[in-house]
């Protein structure tokens, strides 16, 4: 299965979805002008997935910002994996947020109690460059 590499923008996170290397992330800012389209590729490399994951699958979401429509596709990909855990695959989420972000905190706590899929609340500090 070929991976679904898409490099982000300021609109648009990057997405690594790749099988071979068990490598799963969301990452960035997601408030792209046409949402379906953006993440429809997102929605259907998953459900090929989903026919044979591997053992173990592990999605790392660590968005700096995501809109309203982004938060409903981004809802869809989670209950893609949530099915693939209720059908007794190992699945988890890490879902990782700034420690002062509230918003980005609430969201995957939002999303945690919304699906049986379990998830892992990460925070961590901003390193200034």
């Amino acid at each position: 299965m070929d991976a679904l590499i898409i490099k982000g923008t300021n609109e648009t996170p990057n997405i690594t979805f790749d099988k071979d290397a068990n490598k799963f992330e969301i990452t960035g800012k997601s408030l792209p002008e046409d949402v379906k389209e953006f993440y429809n590729p997102v929605l259907r490399w998953l459900k090929a997935y989903a026919d044979n994951p591997n053992p173990k699958t592990v999605l790392k979401v660590k968005m700096e910002y995501f809109n309203t429509a982004s938060s409903k596709m981004l809802l869809e990909v989670l209950e893609l994996l949530d099915g693939m855990y209720s059908a007794g695959k190992d699945v988890e989420v890490e879902w990782h947020y700034m420690e002062d972000d509230e918003d980005m905190h609430d969201a995957g706590n939002d999303y945690a109690d919304m699906l049986e899929l379990p998830f892992k609340m990460i925070s961590y500090q901003h390193i200034s460059k």
